[in-house]
């Protein structure tokens, strides 16, 4: 390694914070500008907002994903979601300036993070196509090959806000399998 490369890692490890938080802990309200990107090392977290007082689950997040509200972090702008341990988590965080700083200056992490920012955009687009053209059985099915674990670390309310259903219709499509 250069003396170039030990001088960024050594600002790097300066600039990230390793956090353990603990469960249903909000890491972002929804309306708040996002500063800070998480990367998982061990837990599950969600992305949900409130539509006519419920709330909606739209996405889960586990080990070696990044997680922000993209949008708000990017464009400082309010969030349009927020963003809710599920189970206690241990995380990376880095506030926003400094990771854009380190993009900067290493390249091979911008390219680790156009790759997530891509699968996360294909996930998107996924899940847009599947609620338009899938049955809610379908898109368990779906999920369950996704994420295989989801079911022993995700509680059913949240599973069935995510596939659009109530916990009784996702309890059905469960028992019918």
């Amino acid at each position: 390694m250069s003396s170039d490369e030990l001088l960024i890692l050594e600002q790097f490890n300066k600039n990230i914070n390793r956090l353990i938080i603990p469960s249903k802990t909000i890491l972002l309200y929804e309306g708040k500008i996002a500063d800070t990107l998480y990367l998982i090392r061990k837990g599950t977290l969600r992305l949900f907002f409130y539509n006519e007082g419920k709330d909606v689950t739209f996405q889960f997040f586990f080990e070696g994903d990044f997680v922000a509200s993209f949008d708000s972090l990017y464009k400082r702008q309010p969030s349009l979601f927020s963003l809710e341990s599920i189970e206690s988590a241990e995380v990376i965080a880095i506030k926003r300036e400094d990771f854009y700083n380190l993009l900067e200056q290493i390249p091979a992490l911008r390219k680790v993070y156009e790759e997530k920012l891509i699968d996360r955009f294909h996930v998107y687009q996924q899940l847009f196509l599947s609620r338009i053209k899938n049955t809610p059985a379908q898109r368990y099915e779906e999920l369950l090959k996704e994420y295989p674990y989801i079911i022993q670390r995700v509680p059913q309310h949240y599973i069935a806000s995510y596939l659009g259903i109530t916990p009784v219709s996702l309890s059905r499509i469960r028992n019918r399998r």
